[in-house]
């Protein structure tokens, strides 16, 4: 504790004692409002290393030293250092001078400031320089100077100091180059069970349709991913791994063959779906989407509905996961002229269950 705390406290507890036995004057709200003051401003003396001051600031401080006698100078928070300072600026603003003539600067179009904000805050690793050179990449000149202004204006620091990627932004870089796999079960009218086999792309959610059968083996399985990785082809090599369950029809052929092709196997914990959750994801959405609206027969029609449903999944329908965007969207051409007001058409896919919306040629 403070000597000023003390000194304080032995005042205000004095003075209370010697109004309670009639002695001395008791303290009113002034004397008590004067204690709190003071110890707030130690308080903020201990936090506040360099306190700032505005001009009028100065000017107020300045009247009221003359109304207090010197001793009692101690009180304000300006130290001889702060006078030496304040000296300096006016040193500073007496030898500066405005400009005569026109200056040659040009202000930057708020166009190419926008785009400066954009490429920092999307690419939190690029320096001055790199943004500097993206722009010429653009072909917009702009400066590093300029650069390093416009990021000091909106509160964004160099490379090193903005910040990091986020959450979700780390799980989708994660996400590029993994493949996730399960089976799917559906009820026939006659009760017969298939089983589907899917392959999901976790970066774009794109589905791709392994095999159909009643009788799933680790033979047929197998092939299932042979086939899968031919209908790759030159894209399996963007793969490296692959998410399973530990269920028994996924052999050690099974394995081998991504293996061959260097793909790393991850199975995930026993009885832990939920460590495939965007294969499961897909599940309930092919189920509330298409498969529980629809009575199926046999295998061939499944067949032809899981392969309409996936053409319409894969390069129609908008995702959440990927900022409404579409896994694999069709190259359609873009009618020229049509504006905001164009025409739109409908698309019925298996027979008018799901609607698909494009703009009229």
């Amino acid at each position: 504790m403070s000597v000023v705390v003390v000194h304080t406290l032995t005042f205000m507890i004095v003075r209370r004692l010697l109004g309670l036995v009639r002695l001395g004057p008791s303290p009113d709200a002034k004397d008590v409002e004067i204690a709190v003051l003071r110890h707030q401003l130690m308080v903020l003396q201990r936090q506040v290393a360099r306190p700032r001051y505005l001009p009028t600031d100065r000017l107020v401080l300045a009247m009221l030293s003359r109304l207090l006698p010197r001793a009692r100078w101690p009180i304000f928070l300006v130290t001889p250092a702060t006078l030496m300072r304040w000296h300096r600026d006016l040193v500073r603003r007496r030898w500066t001078y405005p400009p005569t003539g026109r200056s040659d600067r040009r202000s930057v179009r708020p166009e190419v400031v926008e785009l400066v904000l954009r490429l920092a805050q999307e690419n939190p690793r690029w320096g001055y320089l790199r943004i500097v050179g993206e722009c010429r990449k653009l072909e917009i000149r702009i400066s590093a100077t300029s650069v390093r202004t416009i990021l000091r204006r909106h509160h964004l620091g160099p490379a090193p100091r903005r910040g990091g990627p986020t959450w979700t932004e780390f799980l989708r870089t994660q996400a590029i180059g993994t493949l996730a796999c399960d089976f799917l079960t559906v009820e026939t009218i006659g009760l017969t069970r298939l089983y589907v086999l899917f392959f999901l792309e976790l970066d774009r959610r794109r589905v791709h349709l392994a095999g159909i059968t009643a009788h799933p083996t680790g033979a047929w399985v197998t092939q299932a991913a042979r086939n899968l990785l031919m209908d790759l082809d030159l894209h399996a090599h963007r793969f490296r791994f692959l998410i399973r369950d530990r269920d028994a029809k996924f052999t050690g052929p099974f394995d081998a063959v991504f293996a061959a092709a260097g793909v790393e196997i991850v199975k995930i914990p026993p009885q832990a779906p939920r460590a495939n959750v965007f294969a499961e994801r897909w599940v309930r959405t092919v189920r509330t989407e298409c498969l529980d609206w629809i009575l199926i027969w046999n295998h061939r029609q499944l067949h032809r509905v899981l392969t309409a449903y996936l053409a319409h999944y894969n390069t129609a329908r908008p995702h959440r996961g990927i900022h409404l965007d579409i896994p694999a969207p069709a190259p359609t051409p873009i009618a020229a002229g049509l504006g905001p007001a164009g025409r739109i058409e409908r698309l019925d896919v298996l027979g008018g269950l799901i609607h698909e919306y494009r703009r009229a040629a």
